[in-house]
């Protein structure tokens, strides 16, 4: 599996706050609009996740880049991320694979960054390592524990560089993950807005005063998009909470889990006792998934279950067979 990923920056992961850190936000931070729609060439986030490629061992290339991107309808944010993407892409593997990633800082960043998996067992001082724009590094190491990761910038302050985008998933899968007939992966985050066009206010997130609460990057964008399975079909969620702060208590409306699994282990499994469970519980970093069926046509809302943060932005679709889609009321 091969794919390019850029990212810039050469700066201790411990050093002091660049420049390019400071908070510009006071009173004049963007807004969201709770009736605004994103714009007619507006594409969502694609929740599906492919399978585990073949092949033992991944070379991959990440670039870290910066740049302005749409956060919500009328709402632009200048994020940091991996690829360009927020959340940046999705990786996977199986136990025992090894990964060999190499890291770029896009050379027309102003910012040092660095990168950090979760999944690996290496030493924060080598291959954790802050780089200047232009530079790159190689981060090698073996997926020794199943599990969905998180992956994020750690370079000084961490807080504004998760809080800005720079944050995504691997999944080491279980030894035998069974077939299902949909896979998707939903990272939640949270967003604290700067001045439109701007990065995201550090003060905000050092104070924990958030402005959304999203799936994937984007304000309820599974509302105006809702994904599409159909009634009886087994859809399995890997769910990460990429945080910085918030938790998560992910849920699905008028479903229940069958399956949960939680930071590596099995919580539930289908079985003669029949149980089910309603949420998945989270705190910043951790992850896992859950599986069920929609035994009827219909539409099932997408929520944390922490209700507060659904008002703001944490809400999504599934569509179950060929109705009508309409906004989620939840």
């Amino acid at each position: 599996m091969t794919f390019q990923v850029r990212v810039s920056g050469s700066a201790p992961a411990a050093a002091a706050p660049a420049a390019g850190h400071a908070d510009t936000s006071l009173d004049d931070s963007a807004k969201l609009d709770p009736n605004a729609t994103p714009p007619a060439a507006w594409q969502p986030y694609d929740p599906r996740l492919a399978p585990a490629p073949g092949g033992r061992e991944h070379k991959l290339t990440l670039t870290a880049t910066e740049g302005v991107v749409e956060v919500a309808p009328g709402v632009k944010q200048q994020m940091w991320s991996f690829q360009g993407k927020v959340p940046g892409p999705a990786l996977r593997g199986k136990v025992g694979d090894l990964f060999t990633l190499t890291l770029i800082n896009d050379p027309k960043n102003k910012l040092g960054h660095s990168i950090d998996f979760h999944a690996s067992k290496v030493a924060w001082s080598d291959e954790m390592r802050t780089i200047n724009p232009g530079e790159q590094l190689v981060y090698q190491f073996k997926a020794k524990h199943a599990g969905i990761y998180m992956y994020h910038c750690g370079t000084a302050p961490t807080l504004h560089h998760i809080g800005n985008g720079m944050y995504g998933a691997i999944i080491i899968d279980p030894p035998g993950l069974p077939k299902v007939d949909h896979e998707h992966l939903l990272v939640q985050s949270e967003l604290y807005l700067g001045p439109q066009g701007q990065p995201g206010s550090l003060r905000k997130m050092q104070n924990e005063s958030l402005d959304a609460v999203v799936f994937n990057g984007y304000a309820t964008q599974y509302k105006f998009r809702p994904i599409r399975v159909e009634p009886g079909q087994r859809v399995r969620v890997w769910v990460l909470d990429a945080g910085p702060s918030e938790n998560s208590a992910f849920h699905i409306v008028g479903t229940v889990f069958d399956t949960a699994y939680k930071e590596g282990e099995y919580l539930l499994r289908p079985g003669a006792g029949r149980g089910g469970a309603g949420v998945l519980d989270l705190q910043p970093a951790q992850g896992g998934f859950v599986e069920f069926t929609f035994d009827e046509p219909g539409l099932y809302p997408i929520v944390t279950h922490k209700s507060a943060n659904v008002t703001k932005g944490a809400l999504g679709l599934f569509q179950a067979g060929d109705v009508k889609a309409s906004g989620g009321g939840h």
